[in-house]
């Protein structure tokens, strides 16, 4: 099930769902509307490595706007920190921005409960097209869950992306064994 926005207002009273800053204009019927920050991560190599620490270098997005272009992955985040307690949160690319040709994420949309932090974005897009910073990018939706997990995301030991920054987060895969 999908909370609503009386639901999600409850849930942040209780303490469950934490969305910060929080706008209540950015609040919809089911989702919460998360906005872009103005830093990027772009990797500095053209081929890029599963197995090894790419290299990657910070991008600000000035104030009148980036252009973007394809063929490249720009890794952006979220203004708003969130933390979800009792729910598992999902990220979705906002429909106006699909039609742009925007993908806000290729396939890392889904949270887990526990998670805490900026949303790392990967933004892609089909033809050139020009971001701004605190432009409405990407709505969160919260499921219900039938029970709580065994372990919650924020207390696993292998949680790489646990209480990230305010700022885009590289790939970690290089972890993974």
């Amino acid at each position: 099930m999908i909370l609503t926005d009386k639901t999600i207002t409850d849930e942040i009273n209780e303490g469950n769902i934490v969305i910060e800053p929080f706008n209540s204009n950015n609040l919809g019927t089911n989702s919460y509307d998360l906005t872009l920050s103005n830093t990027l991560i772009l990797y500095t190599e053209r081929v890029l490595d599963v197995r090894k620490k790419n290299p990657s270098a910070p991008m600000i997005i000035p104030d009148e706007g980036l252009v973007l272009q394809p063929g490249i992955v720009y890794l952006a985040s979220t203004v708003e920190y969130t933390q979800t307690l009792k729910h598992v949160p999902v990220i979705q690319g906002k429909s106006s921005l699909g039609r742009l040709g925007l993908f806000v994420h290729v396939t890392a949309g889904f949270g887990d409960v526990g998670f805490a932090g900026h949303w790392t974005l990967e933004l892609l897009v089909i033809q050139p097209l020009k971001i701004y910073p605190g432009m409405k990018i990407a709505q969160i939706v919260y499921h219900d869950i039938s029970e709580m997990p065994n372990v919650s995301y924020d207390k696993k030991e292998d949680a790489k992306y646990s209480n990230q920054g305010k700022d885009p987060v590289a790939s970690k895969n290089y972890l993974n064994k």
